[in-house]
């Protein structure tokens, strides 16, 4: 007897609709074919789907037996096929009635025991089925709060084989798993860390407050324990709360990777990745023989946090720059090419030179202007003209550690992105920017008109410091978002100069 299921396999972040065939012959000795481009993970599910039927109490088919999973041209990774194939012999034997399974997509690994364990990319899943007309997926029972945030599934958690044979009988009726993402938001959206633990550094925050509110890349130049660390890891605390469009665009990054955290169905909270400088280019942009994100896809709609700038290997660093720009990883293969999104928020942290102390009063610099100028060479031109916002992080002093004042803190700075992050989104509208710093020239240039004082003062700085038309356009969107922060409807000089004054490595370089 022939029995056809759905199923969905991923390639890259992306699900495809997988039609599960299995045909129970009548005859013939016991043997198991997997066809339809299977990988390794996919082809050893005959031994644990047996174990598991046998386990349940079923009999598995002592005759031949043939699985194609189709479109047979499509790769299938993983082994959430263990379920659907499951199911689909005891359907060719004529234990279970398929007919109710026409409209559900079915997926999970099989333990030999019967048990049915969690998958990675459950929420792509539940996208691509809505996506494809089904409403309803018989899923692991850990990953059904995961497939029911889609909106129009109804997701129904499952912990064994039997249970799932149960249910498709009728015999064990199955309520669907609901979710409340208001709450699920309201849960995990807090942070531990605050701006006010930071002492001093007034110029600073200003600084990430604007780029925060723009969603300006931003690089901080100073000594060794001035506060770098500390300033970047505080800074998702005043982005504005992640939309459920947002939240879904990265739930569905970390799914994939198995890196959701557990009893969690949502990111409530904007990511912040930190990789190490040791870090390869494919474990930072993303690739592998199965394609998978790296670390600038897990910052999707957050922070990635580059500490020791200097010390990344230049080639890896020079990855960067075409996501920096388009806001998407392209990853080819021979056979396909894989995008992952990758529209993040880069924080950068430098030393002013080898040993730390260029132009600060803590120490003595013992570096030779040729020691410097080689440090500061390793981050390409290119590269820095992509980042928007260059300042110096100057050392704390002793009365400002010892002060029991009241810093700024993160509410308040949350306040003012916020407040500029709703004059951005009146602006923009529908369109695809989400803040000032993804405008494109023409938008540069419709929302960032200046008058002759300010034109004069960015002709000047060009010709001073030499700046490319791309800074050119930088600087016009960091005083756009100035002129957002202060609630003026026109960008003026002061705003334009304190553009300006956050280019620091354009005048070095």
């Amino acid at each position: 007897m022939l029995a056809k299921l759905h199923s969905v396999t991923l390639e890259g972040i992306e699900g495809i609709v997988c039609e599960v065939e299995v045909d129970v012959a009548r005859g013939g000795f016991e043997k198991s074919v997997i066809v339809g481009l299977p990988d390794a993970a996919v082809k050893e599910s005959t031994e644990r789907v047996k174990s598991a039927i046998t386990n349940c109490g079923f009999k598995y088919p002592k005759t031949q037996s043939v699985v194609n999973l189709a479109p047979a041209d499509v790769k299938k990774v993983g082994p959430a096929f263990d379920l659907p194939i499951a199911l689909g012999m005891l359907i060719g034997q004529g234990a279970l009635v398929g007919s109710s399974l026409k409209d559900f997509i079915v997926v999970g690994e099989l333990a030999l025991d019967g048990r049915v364990r969690p998958v990675n990319g459950l929420l792509s899943m539940a996208m691509t089925a809505a996506a494809n007309g089904f409403s309803r997926m018989i899923v692991p029972l850990e990953n059904a709060e995961e497939a029911a945030v889609v909106a129009g599934i109804e997701a129904f958690g499952v912990g064994s084989l039997a249970q799932a044979a149960g249910f498709l009988s009728g015999q064990l009726p199955l309520e669907a798993t609901s979710v409340d993402v208001e709450e699920l938001f309201k849960v995990a959206s807090d942070y531990e860390v605050d701006f006010a633990d930071v002492k001093g550094q007034e110029s600073v925050k200003r600084a990430l407050t604007v780029a925060a509110a723009g969603g300006h890349n931003i690089m901080m130049i100073g000594p060794p324990g001035a506060g770098k660390t500390m300033l970047a890891q505080r800074l998702a605390t005043i982005l504005p709360p992640l939309s459920l469009p947002e939240s879904l665009e990265t739930t569905r990054v970390y799914s994939s990777v198995g890196l959701l955290p557990k009893n969690k169905a949502l990111m409530a909270t904007r990511p912040v990745r930190m990789p190490h400088h040791s870090a390869s280019g494919p474990a930072l942009v993303g690739g592998g023989t199965t394609p998978r994100p790296g670390e600038l896809s897990l910052a999707h709609f957050g922070i990635l946090f580059l500490d020791e700038f200097v010390e990344f290997p230049r080639h890896v660093l020079e990855m960067i720059r075409q996501p920096l720009e388009d806001g998407f990883v392209t990853i080819s293969r021979a056979k396909r090419t894989i995008k992952f999104p990758a529209q993040f928020m880069l924080v950068a942290a430098m030393n002013p030179c080898p040993c730390g102390y260029f132009g600060t009063d803590v120490r003595r610099c013992r570096c030779t202007p040729g020691q410097i100028l080689r440090y500061l060479s390793k981050v390409s031109g290119p590269l820095v003209d992509r980042i928007d916002i260059h300042i110096d992080v100057p050392p704390i002093s002793f009365s400002k550690l010892r002060s029991k004042r009241g810093w700024l803190d993160s509410a308040a700075m949350r306040r003012d992105v916020i407040s500029a992050g709703s004059v951005q989104s009146n602006r923009f509208g529908d369109r695809a920017v989400l803040r000032n710093a993804r405008m494109s020239h023409k938008q540069v240039e419709k929302f960032c008109r200046l008058d002759s004082p300010s034109e004069m003062m960015l002709r000047q700085a060009m010709i001073e410091f030499g700046l490319s038309a791309r800074a050119h356009d930088k600087i016009c969107k960091v005083a756009r978002t100035i002129a957002d922060l202060a609630g003026a409807e026109n960008i003026a000089p002061e705003h334009v100069a304190e553009a300006i004054s956050y280019r620091k490595l354009d005048r070095k370089l």
